[in-house]
């Protein structure tokens, strides 16, 4: 008995499901107060993310200039930006229904400072807002009504750090002191002015009641305790000093120095404790525990973090760190390196306990304080993305992970449910290539510093949820960049997962490496250095790519030389030690440019190559001639991959376009477009679901399958179509007219409805009371809505501009203007249901209307000269028919006149 075998359908139909797109380039960052939503700088402007699930939910227009300073209010209402233009402007935070459109600044102040706003922050209640300026300038606003309450100078130049001052008791119900705002400028001075009296105030001349003097480099970061006693202050050289804002009347020994201006109604603030952090600090602030309101000096903790890209949590009397937040360096790191990995600011959320920290190198790292680990990583930029591959944490898990190399020497990889992403460290140089293991739960990465790592996933035994990846070996031999990587296709043997690896080179040599003695969990962490087991002259040029069959027999590599090359792979394994070997198969040529990709077919003897010529080939394995071209690429081919049982084939090109193929009619079934620069990267789900592709533009899409979505909804559509058909016949033919011209209106059948008007016009006679016309299409006029009424009116445009049609067009819009005011008409046209609803048919747009109240302004405007014309032209024949009906008459009269002299003989000259 024949067991039946069926034949998997072509996916034909794909939806952008997600993207992976730039979160953060550089800039400030702003988080609001319960840690849910981050708004960072993307260009010139302002993205809203929510943290948890990774997304973007909105984002805000700039005004083409780079933003300086960024805050958002405590009570999460307002966000507030300044731009390198000198302007302030205000924003609404979308709290229920994120709009699709930009978001517009509610008030925009021009010139809010004479010098760009490098800080700004806002008071805990969220009515005031502080910004300090280059100039040295610090003004107080006022959020809601946008006018300035405060100016304070005397700054020895930059403003470097702000912070509010408000003490806030529960257990008392009125507040219990003034209000004060604490700067720090470039000068290494601390300023304390006070908002509420005293010298501080416009009204003394803004004078500080109080200057600290204790840092001798810039303070950049600025905390006050919740009751508003202790001051912690962290700068540029490498110290952290803690404040008495409320000292007692006899000072303490610990008192080092004190400096002030201006009154002052208990005694000036002194410095308790200076801790050295041993880096430049960027950011400092309290832990506050609301358990621990008023907290003793043992009790404070504070967080630090600068130079050294950790956060380090410690207590002011501890001589060592409590713990840090971030990954130790294996290795030292250079200057470089250093400069990108330092944080730049570190945002805390009291209410989650958690700490954001913001690096250099546009990374954000979000730590739980109570389980002191990293709880979320966000990447900010990816640059330029060159490859990619799915990995799995353990060869069960169901739910892939994504491995990406971008312009960079860290391997990205993410968790595409929620965006969380590690970065794995060790090469020193640009990542151009990565691989996976036949399980997926080994990763291989190759670089331009001629090495090859491969990566296993590391699992904490106390937190399941905390995942990443280590080096456990290392492949060094080549002596260029290595540019081209593929690993084993076929697990075996109880000991390793692994059996081998390719790599191709600048140096247009093929190496092939022994990993069998590669674990996941090496003895003592060691990184196990793979020996060569095989070196093999190639290519006359650059090697592009590699890939080896399905059942390891092959390898097959592409070249800039314009061919493909197979190559028969020979590995044994001996108790002396594993021999490997590579003989040329054959060779596959044909391509007039470099070839970028090549890739094995998983269910049949054949590959597949990309190349720069703009085409892709099928080569067979027999006699390695090619049996089938595919044409439709504007640009050199970059990625190729077959999928679906090997009946497809998936391309990514220099054009940005990913395109899908059909092999058995070498068409292209779907165009996928998200991409504005080279698609470089290509990776397929182990399910064949998705396809992820990534270019240069620092764009990551996920293309989900939607066949059977698109192709049950275009049976509904064709079901529903078929009943409404029918519906129409049936009022054609009882001769309802107004029911099947409302019907027609909403399928969107211009012809139809043509035919319609047509007969109704034509049936009607001339006593019924309407001008050209019957009642009955008066009465079809008064019952549209709004969006068949702008429909109807883009169809009467089109019949308008036809001599053939224009009496019926004519004849309705005649109808239209008597039943309809002017006023309505317009409040029609800014309906944006009915603005969207211009259609004829799926995908088929009607007229080319925009979406605003500029709609209406086209439709008249394409109205009004076919109609001059028309009516032009019903003149002239008005006017012909006067002269046909004078020479008849003339003929008329002539002939009778004639006839009647000739019946008289009276006036006739023979």
């Amino acid at each position: 008995m024949a067991i039946p075998t069926t034949r998997p359908k072509l996916k034909k139909a794909f939806k952008k499901a997600r993207t992976i797109a730039p979160l953060y380039t550089s800039g400030p960052v702003a988080s609001t107060s319960d840690g849910e939503r981050l708004a960072t700088c993307v260009g010139e402007e302002i993205v809203l993310t929510d943290v948890k699930s990774g997304e973007e939910l909105c984002r805000f227009a700039g005004d083409t200039e780079s933003i300086t300073s960024l805050c958002i209010t405590a009570s999460g209402k307002y966000l507030i930006a300044f731009s390198a233009s000198l302007s302030l402007r205000i924003y609404e935070l979308p709290q229920t229904e994120i709009p699709t459109e930009k978001i517009r600044p509610i008030r925009t102040i021009g010139r809010a400072h004479d010098a760009p706003v490098h800080v700004c922050t806002s008071d805990p209640t969220s009515t005031l807002l502080a910004s300090g300026s280059a100039d040295g300038i610090v003004k107080v606003w006022d959020v809601a009504h946008g006018y300035v309450t405060h100016v304070f100078r005397g700054h020895g130049g930059v403003v470097s750090a702000l912070t509010f001052n408000f003490p806030q008791d529960p257990t008392s119900v009125g507040q219990t002191g003034p209000i004060r705002l604490i700067t720090a400028s470039v000068d290494t001075h601390i300023r304390i002015f006070n908002l509420t009296d005293g010298a501080s105030t416009s009204s003394g001349g803004g004078k500080p009641e109080a200057v600290l003097d204790g840092h001798v480099s810039v303070p950049r970061g600025l905390d006050v305790s919740l009751d508003g006693k202790w001051l912690i202050s962290g700068g540029r050289d490498s110290v952290v000093l803690l404040w008495d804002l409320q000292p007692s009347q006899q000072p303490t020994s610990k008192v080092t120095k004190k400096g002030g201006k201006g009154k002052s109604a208990g005694p000036p603030p002194q410095l308790v404790k200076t801790v050295l952090a041993l880096e430049r600090v960027e950011a400092v602030g309290f832990i506050k525990h609301s358990s621990k309101y008023h907290q003793q000096l043992h009790e404070l903790q504070f967080y630090v973090g600068g130079q050294k890209g950790v956060v380090t949590v410690r207590g002011v009397e501890d001589e060592q760190d409590s713990f840090v937040l971030g990954e130790k360096r294996t290795r030292a790191l250079t200057e470089e390196e250093e400069e990108q990995r330092q944080i730049v600011n570190i945002l805390y959320s009291q209410s989650t306990e958690t700490l954001v920290s913001i690096h250099a190198d546009q990374n954000i790292m979000i730590y739980s304080l109570a389980q002191q680990r990293l709880k979320k990583q966000l990447v900010g930029f990816n640059d330029e993305i060159v490859d990619s591959t799915f990995v799995r944490s353990k060869p069960t898990d169901t739910s892939p992970l994504l491995a990406l190399a971008t312009n960079s020497s860290l391997i990205r990889v993410y968790s595409p449910a929620t965006l969380d992403a590690r970065l794995l460290e060790g090469h020193t140089d640009i990542v151009l290539a990565l691989d996976k293991s036949a399980d997926g739960t080994f990763l291989a990465s190759a670089s331009k510093d001629k090495e090859v790592r491969i990566w296993a996933p590391r699992q904490d035994p106390n937190d399941e949820s905390a995942w990443g990846y280590a080096c456990v070996a290392v492949c060094r031999g080549h002596a260029e960049s290595v540019g081209a990587l593929a690993m084993s296709r076929v697990n075996e043997g109880s000991g390793s997962a692994l059996k081998f690896a390719f790599t191709g080179s600048q140096d247009r040599t093929i190496k092939m490496w022994d990993l069998s003695e590669v674990t996941a969990t090496p003895s003592n962490d060691e990184i196990i250095h793979c020996k060569s087991l095989t070196t093999h002259k190639a290519h006359e040029k650059d090697i592009n790519s590699l890939d080896v069959s399905p059942n390891d027999k092959l390898l097959v590599s592409g070249s800039q030389d314009r061919t493909a090359k197979v190559y028969t792979v020979d590995f044994t394994r001996t108790s002396s030690g594993n021999r490997g070997e590579l003989r040329l198969l054959g060779t596959c040529k044909g391509h007039k440019r470099g070839v970028w990709t090549v890739r094995f077919c998983r269910t049949n003897r054949v590959l597949a190559t990309g190349s720069g010529d703009k085409t892709i080939k099928l080569w067979s394995l027999d006699d390695f001639a090619c049996i089938k071209t595919f044409e439709g690429h504007t640009n050199s081919v970059l990625r190729v991959d077959f999928f679906n049982a090997g009946m497809q084939l998936v391309s990514t090109a220099s054009d940005g376009l990913v395109k899908v193929w059909g092999i058995q009619d070498e068409e292209c079934v779907a165009t996928l477009d998200n991409h504005e620069d080279k698609v470089w990267a290509l990776a397929i789900t182990p399910d064949e679901g998705t396809v992820v592709s990534g270019g240069a533009d620092s764009m990551v899409t996920f293309w989900e399958d939607c066949t059977e979505e698109t192709e049950l909804e275009q049976e509904q559509q064709r079901a529903e179509m078929v009943l409404k058909d029918q519906e129409f016949q049936n009022y054609v033919s009882l001769g309802d007219y107004k029911r099947a011209i409302q019907l027609a209106l909403s399928l969107g059948q211009p012809g139809r409805l043509l035919s319609l008007f047509t007969n109704v016009l034509s049936s009607a006679g001339e006593d019924e009371g309407s001008n050209k016309g019957s009642q009955l299409l008066d009465q079809v006029m008064q019952t549209l809505e709004a969006p068949d009424f702008v429909k109807l009116l883009a169809f009467i445009r089109n019949w308008n501009a036809s001599a053939k049609t224009s009496a019926v067009a004519q004849a309705v819009l005649h109808s239209i203007v008597k039943q309809r005011s002017a006023d309505e008409v317009i409040q029609y046209f800014k309906d944006e249901a009915a603005i969207k609803n211009l259609t004829i048919g799926p995908g088929k747009v009607v007229a080319p209307l925009p979406s605003s109240g500029d709609a209406l302004k086209e439709v008249v405007e394409a109205l009004i000269p076919y109609s001059q014309r028309h009516l032009a032209r019903m003149e002239r024949l008005l006017q012909e028919s006067y002269v046909v009906d004078f020479i008849l008459g003339e003929m008329d009269s002539g002939m009778f006149e004639s006839a009647v002299d000739d019946d008289d003989g009276m006036d006739i000259d023979y």
